[in-house]
């Protein structure tokens, strides 16, 4: 099982560090990138090469203010891509979670909310586990704890 980070500055290190913790709670190896789409787009083609030569399954990439980042690697392989708008600047992440949602057909990046780079890494985990059963039953079993755990608790006095 092999997974990306691919993230466009390091400024945006501490959101994607939320979809590293995960990805290593479940066990799934990945490898972490700084690359800009704009400041170094030869870099970000390399890496993509590389990616895919290695047999990477799944890239989760960030990318704040216009966040091109993730439909660019969309444009450029066939690697599942998830996308993690972040905050930044004056808009809050909306103006990156329109411009990683709005992509055209038919270069899809799957999108998760603003800064949720932990969701991310949980679809990423989803997407593996189609193809490793050990993976999967982690994820149900992780999803059925929560619901026993919840249901502990949701009578209350108030």
């Amino acid at each position: 099982m092999k997974a990306a980070l691919i993230f466009g500055s390091r400024s945006d290190q501490g959101i994607m560090q939320k979809a590293a913790a995960v990805l290593r709670d479940y066990g799934i190896g990945f490898s972490a990138h700084v690359v800009s789409a704009h400041r170094t787009p030869e870099l970000l083609d390399k890496t993509i090469r590389e990616l895919e030569e290695d047999g990477t399954e799944v890239i989760i990439a960030g990318a704040g203010l216009a966040a091109h980042l993730p439909g660019l690697i969309a444009a450029k392989t066939l690697i599942p891509v998830i996308g993690v708008p972040i905050a930044s600047g004056s808009l809050g992440g909306l103006d990156a979670l329109f411009s990683v949602v709005q992509m055209p057909k038919p270069v899809p990046v799957a999108t998760v909310g603003v800064d949720n780079a932990s969701n991310a890494a949980y679809l990423a985990a989803q997407i593996l586990g189609i193809k490793y059963p050990e993976l999967k039953k982690k994820l149900a079993d992780h999803r059925a704890g929560m619901k026993n755990e919840l249901a502990g608790q949701s009578r209350i006095e108030l």
